[in-house]
C-alpha cells in the first residue's frame, strides 16, 4: 500500500503558484457552502510517518481555509479526566458540528499503532481496536458525517536522510523531536502495523488516501484536491448520509409482548414492609457508593418505561440515600440545537460519569429505538441501526468498569389511566401531565411492540434489561434499589477474580 508513496512525485514552483489560488478559491466556496447547509461535519484524521509533513500541511490548510471553522484537536498523553473514563470518550467530546471541519492529530490509529509498536498489546489486541474504529467510522458515516482519512509516508531512505539534514544545521536542529529519534528506531515495525491497519480500514464510506512527504509542493496540493472533491461530492448528495449500514430485519422469535404481558403486575408491598425494605436498600447503596472499590468503577443507570410509571418517583428514592456529590441526573428530552448537530450518541457520551462517580439518566439514548421510531422522527434506517449502536456503546462503557443498570418500568393501561386523572386533579401534579401523554395512550400497542424489540435487540450479557412491575410503586422503587445494590456488589466481586 506504501509502494506509491515512494515513487517521488514532485511538483515545481511554478506549478504550485500557479494552481494554489484556484484550489484556495474552491476550498473556501467549498467550506462556505458546508457552513450553509449545516448538513454534515467533516472529520479528517492525520496519521503517518513523523516528519512527512502533517503539521505543516494542516497549518497550510488553515492559511487557504477559514480557520474559525476549522477545530485542530491533538491527542497525546491521555489527562486524568480521560483516564476515568473509556477512552472513547475524548474523541466523541472533540467530534465537530454539522457545518464544521474538525482535524483530528494522534487519533485512535495513532494511540493503536504506539501501542502495538511499543509491545503494549499482541495482534489480537490491535485486530479488536481496528474493528471498533470500524464500528466507529461506520455510525458517524450513518450519521452523516464525511470522513477523509490521510497517511503522510517516508520512506527509511526519506527519514533517515531528513534526519541527518536537521542534524547538521544548527538553524533547524530544533525541528527534531523524540518521537523522530524513536520511530527512526522503530519504522519498520510502525511500517508494517501501519499497512495492516490500513488495508482493514480502508472503507468506502471512510477510504485511506496515501501521501508522498518529501515534496511539500506536492504533498499540499494533493491533500488540498482530495479534500477538495471529498466536499464538493458530500455537498452535491442530496439524500442520506454517505453510507447506510446493512440491516437486519428483527426477528419475530421471541414473542417480547407476551413477556412484558406476564409480568405480575399484583406485586405489592404493604406500607410497613416498604419503608423497612426502602431503608434497608437505601444504607446498603450509600455504603456500597463510598466503598473504595467504587474507585475502579462508575455507576450509570438508565430509566425507561411507561407514562406515568413511577420513574421520578424511583430515582428520588435512589437519590435520597446519596451525598447530592456523589451522583448526577440526566433528564432526557427532545434534543436541542447544539446536540442536533451532533452524531446522535454525541448528547449521551459526554454525561458518561468518571470513575466512582453515579449518573441516572431520566429517559436514555433509547428514544431512538421507542419514541423516535413510532413517532416517526427517524428514518426506519436509523432507529433499526441504532440496536447495534447501542449495544457497542454500552459495550465500550462496561469494558471500562462502568456498571450499567437499564430499568423498564411497566404498568398497565387501567393504572395508567388512574394515575393521568390523578394528575389532572391534584395541583401540584398537573405539570406531569400533556396533551402528549394522552396522544401516547393511543399508540399503546405501537410502543408495546417498540418495548419488545428493544428488549430483544438490547438486553445483552453485560447490559441486561430489568422489567420493573410498577402498578405498584412501593415495590418498583424497593426492586430498582435493590437490582442496582446487586449490580454493585457483582461487580466489586468481579474485581477479586
Amino acid at each position: 500500500m506504501f509502494e506509491s508513496a515512494e515513487i517521488g512525485h514532485a511538483i515545481d514552483k511554478e506549478t504550485y503558484d500557479a494552481e494554489v489560488p484556484a484550489l484556495r478559491e474552491a476550498l473556501l466556496e467549498a467550506q462556505f457552502e458546508l457552513k450553509q447547509q449545516a448538513r454534515f461535519p467533516v472529520i479528517v484524521l492525520i496519521n503517518g510517518i513523523e516528519g512527512a509533513g502533517k503539521g505543516e500541511t494542516v497549518k497550510l490548510l488553515n492559511e487557504w481555509m477559514d480557520p474559525r471553522l476549522i477545530e485542530v484537536r491533538t491527542f497525546d498523553q491521555q489527562t486524568d479526566e480521560e483516564l476515568a473514563r473509556p477512552p472513547a470518550w475524548r474523541y466523541w467530546r472533540a467530534l465537530p458540528a454539522k457545518g464544521r471541519i474538525g482535524v483530528f492529530f494522534g487519533n485512535w490509529y495513532s494511540q493503536m499503532l504506539q501501542g502495538r509498536v511499543h509491545g503494549l498489546f499482541k495482534d489480537a489486541v490491535l485486530d479488536q481496536a481496528i474493528r471498533g474504529a470500524e464500528r466507529l467510522e461506520e455510525m458517524l458515516c450513518d450519521e452523516g458525517a464525511l470522513i477523509i482519512k490521510f497517511w503522510f509516508h517516508l520512506s527509511k531512505k526519506q527519514m533517515k536522510a531528513r534526519l541527518k539534514a536537521l542534524k547538521d544545521d544548527p538553524l533547524h536542529s530544533w525541528r527534531i523531536s523524540p518521537l523522530d529519534w524513536q520511530q527512526s528506531e522503530t519504522y519498520d515495525r510502525f511500517v508494517r502495523f501501519g499497512e495492516r491497519v490500513l488495508r482493514q480500514t480502508s472503507r468506502d464510506y471512510a477510504p485511506w488516501h496515501v501521501i508522498e512527504g518529501v515534496d511539500p509542493h506536492y504533498r499540499s496540493l494533493a491533500v488540498g484536491r482530495i479534500l477538495l472533491e471529498g466536499l464538493q461530492a458530500a455537498l452535491k448528495a442530496q439524500h442520506g448520509p454517505v453510507h447506510q449500514a446493512n440491516i437486519a430485519p428483527l426477528g419475530r422469535a421471541i414473542d417480547q409482548r407476551s413477556l412484558l404481558d406476564s409480568l405480575d403486575m399484583s406485586l405489592r408491598l404493604d406500607k410497613n414492609d416498604y419503608q423497612e425494605q426502602l431503608i434497608t436498600e437505601q444504607a446498603r447503596l450509600a455504603g456500597l457508593l463510598r466503598d473504595k472499590r467504587m474507585r475502579r468503577h462508575a455507576l450509570v443507570a438508565v430509566f425507561e418505561g411507561n407514562d406515568a410509571a413511577g420513574k421520578g418517583g424511583a430515582i428520588r428514592r435512589v437519590a435520597a440515600a446519596l451525598d447530592p456529590r456523589q451522583y448526577r441526573i440526566v433528564p432526557i428530552a427532545a434534543p436541542t440545537e447544539e446536540e442536533r448537530a451532533q452524531p446522535y450518541l454525541w448528547r449521551f457520551w459526554r454525561h458518561v460519569p468518571a470513575r466512582g462517580k453515579f449518573t441516572v439518566f431520566d429517559r436514555s439514548w433509547y428514544g431512538r429505538v421507542l419514541v423516535e421510531r413510532v413517532e416517526g422522527f427517524c428514518t426506519q434506517a436509523d432507529w433499526m441501526r441504532a440496536y447495534g449502536e447501542i449495544n457497542d456503546f454500552e459495550e465500550q462503557l462496561t469494558g471500562a468498569g462502568v456498571v450499567l443498570v437499564k430499568f423498564w418500568l411497566s404498568i398497565d393501561q387501567q393504572t395508567q389511566l388512574e394515575r393521568f386523572q390523578e394528575r389532572e386533579q391534584i395541583p401540584f401534579k398537573r405539570f406531569k401531565i400533556t396533551e402528549e401523554d394522552w396522544r401516547n395512550r393511543e399508540k399503546w400497542g405501537e410502543y408495546a411492540q417498540a418495548v419488545g424489540d428493544m428488549v430483544d435487540r438490547t438486553s445483552t450479557e453485560i447490559a441486561p434489561w430489568t422489567l420493573v412491575e410498577a402498578n405498584d410503586k412501593r415495590w418498583a422503587r424497593v426492586k430498582v434499589l435493590r437490582t442496582i445494590n446487586d449490580a454493585l456488589e457483582a461487580a466489586f466481586k468481579k474485581d477479586k477474580k
